[in-house]
Parts: structure tokens; C-alpha cells; sequence
């Protein structure tokens, strides 16, 4: 039997569609928690390929998704390049900021092998896994995408504007340049390495993509992506990418047509038919259930996941949320979501 969700990239539409759902290994999960209270932190997890195979399963095991997300971080990308990384609880991840030339040289592209060998250990580790346990489920490997990445390499962390990033793009064009080329490079090793290891799709998370002018979207979300794309479609002809410029708004055709991504995930704020209509017809869609609904569960988490399912009918989708699953959600609200979708 051919995998739902590898069906779908290659623009079948199945009813019902497959499902699985963006941050399900993680802090919703009691299981999860189990695990990650035997660790110092979420590098000491991130690194230990049998504690994150064990968490990246476990959302398989309890609800059968269609799909494993490797149990990882956009950020082990700036880590690997030597940018030094913490994740501080109730604050988020925090990086020295890069805000010169000095700061961009000092990053070396070169120890990106070597440092990923832990993460990529974890991937083979969950495909021996599927295999054996749950042979019809897909493994994704993913990464930020460039300018993503960037956003949190300059700003030192989370923000609501991402000032500093968006100052550099347009005050020191060729810092930031020789910046997103060192991500665009390492991101296409990490990527190939993934896949060589056993991911079977790729994903580029670009959470933050949607914040800049269409001038700079194009040169720096657009052009990186589909120099990805094509840099691994080269090598790797059967393997999938699904790419998330989260709010992208208007700019979300060109960067469907243009990147070569095999499907585009919206965001929360997408309206799922006005989206379809600026994407190839032949081409997969994934998304867009607000985790706040998934959150809510009852009447307003079945009328809200229904409205999706119907606008998507007829077209090759994968159903999955907007944005992260969040750790507030019960783990009884997702069980109830899988079940309305495979009996829809």
C-alpha cells in the first residue's frame, strides 16, 4: 500500500485526507515531558538520538499518524555553525546577535557536518522504527528556511518585528547577503544529509517569511527556497519538499509557482479556497486548522475542521494545523480531530 502522504505530494487527491500535525512530538504530550524531565534541556534531548526518536514516535503510536516529524529545532542550524544557543524556559531561544561582518565570517559552514551527526542518527533510528512498527507512515526532516533562520540569528531571539533583521536587509544589503548565503548553503547539507539518512519528505519551516516587503520576499525567501529545492531535486529526483511561508498573504502564488516546492502549507490566516485558487491545481496543500481550535475541542473544533475538509475536497491535501500544536492542548481534543477526519 502506497503512503497517504506520499500520494499526496505527488498530486493525488485522497479521501480522507492524511494528517499529521506541525510540533506533535513535543510539550502537549505527557509522555513527551516524561522524556524530556530525564534531560538537562532541550539541546541535551535534541542530541540523544534515542530520546528524540523515542519523542518524535511517540504521537504515531498514540494516534496513528499519517506522518513522523523529526524531532528537532529550526535553530540546530545557527548551532551548527558555531553561533552558541540556549533555550531558557519561559523565554524562548537565545543567540548572541549577529549584527556585523565580523559576526557573519566567524560562521563556518565546514563543521555543519560534523555537528549534525547526533540528529542524523535520530532519523535513522525513527525510519528503522516506521519500518518495522508502522510501515504506511512517512518520516519528514525539515529545516528553517534562510531567511527564517536569519531572523533569529540578528535578533538574538524571538520578537514581534524582527527590527534588527529587516534594518540589516535593507541598510547592509551585503552583510545580510553573505549571511543568507552561508544558511542557504548549510541548509542544502543538512537537508541532503536528512534525506541520505531516511527522511523521505523535506520541510522548510518559514515561520517568520511573511514579514517582509514583496521586494525582499522574493530575494530572500523565493530565490533561497528554490535554489533549495532545485539543489535537491537534483540529487534526490523522489524526494518531496513541502515548503510553510507563513504570512506570505498575496506573495503566496508566486512562491508556489516559483520555488518548485511539491506542496505549500498555509498558515492560520489563509482562507483555504482563495489560497487553492493561487496554487497549481496538481499541486498538494497542507494545513490550516487553528491550533487554538484544536485547543477549544467540542462544536467549535469539529465545525472548524469540517469547513476545512470541505473547502479541500477533490484537491491533493494534507491535513495539519496553521502554526504549532501548543502545549496547552489535550491530548483527548487530538484524538477526536483524528477520528472526525478519517471518518469524514
Amino acid at each position: 500500500m502506497a503512503k497517504k502522504v506520499m500520494q499526496v505530494l505527488t498530486g493525488e487527491a485522497v479521501w480522507p485526507p492524511p494528517v499529521w500535525l506541525m510540533r506533535q512530538a513535543g510539550r502537549f504530550l505527557p509522555e513527551y515531558r516524561a522524556v524530556r524531565a530525564t534531560t538537562t534541556g532541550f539541546m541535551d534531548l535534541a542530541t540523544n538520538p534515542e530520546k528524540a526518536c523515542e519523542v518524535t514516535l511517540q504521537p504515531v503510536r498514540r494516534f496513528g499518524m499519517d506522518a513522523a516529524i523529526l524531532f528537532s529545532d529550526i535553530l540546530v542550524l545557527p548551532w551548527a555553525l558555531g553561533q552558541d544557543l540556549a533555550f531558557e524556559a519561559g523565554e524562548g531561544p537565545i543567540l548572541p546577535p549577529i549584527r556585523d561582518q565580523a559576526g557573519v565570517d566567524a560562521l563556518d559552514v565546514g563543521r555543519v557536518r560534523g555537528e549534525i551527526r547526533p540528529i542524523l542518527e535520530t532519523v535513522r533510528q525513527v525510519r528503522a522504527a516506521l519500518i518495522e512498527h508502522h510501515p504506511d507512515t512517512t518520516l519528514i526532516g525539515f529545516a528553517g528556511s534562510p531567511f527564517t533562520v536569519a531572523c533569529y540569528m540578528i535578533e538574538g531571539g524571538g520578537s514581534k518585528e524582527f527590527a534588527h533583521v529587516r534594518a540589516m536587509a535593507h541598510g547592509q544589503p551585503k552583510v545580510f547577503a553573505d549571511l543568507m548565503e552561508k544558511i542557504t548553503v548549510a541548509t542544502i547539507t543538512y537537508l541532503s544529509a536528512q534525506i541520505l539518512a531516511g527522511a523521505e519528505v523535506a520541510m522548510l519551516f518559514g515561520s517568520w517569511d511573511g514579514i517582509l516587503s514583496p521586494r525582499l520576499f522574493r530575494t530572500h525567501v523565493i530565490a533561497p527556497a528554490a535554489r533549495i529545492a532545485a539543489q535537491l531535486k537534483a540529487r534526490f529526483p523522489n524526494t518531496p519538499i513541502i515548503g510553510f511561508p507563513r504570512l506570505s498573504g498575496m506573495m503566496l502564488g508566486e512562491y508556489a509557482h516559483q520555488t518548485g516546492v511539491n506542496a505549500v502549507a498555509l498558515d492560520t490566516s489563509a482562507e483555504p479556497s482563495l489560497a487553492a485558487g493561487m496554487i497549481p491545481a496538481d499541486m498538494a496543500i497542507q494545513g490550516n486548522l487553528d491550533p487554538l481550535a484544536l485547543v477549544a475541542g467540542g462544536a467549535a473544533l469539529r465545525e472548524e475542521a469540517d469547513m476545512l475538509l470541505q473547502a479541500m475536497r477533490g484537491r491533493p491535501h494534507i491535513f495539519n494545523l496553521g502554526h504549532g500544536i501548543l502545549p496547552q492542548t489535550p491530548p483527548e481534543h487530538v484524538a477526536e480531530l483524528i477520528a472526525q477526519i478519517r471518518s469524514a
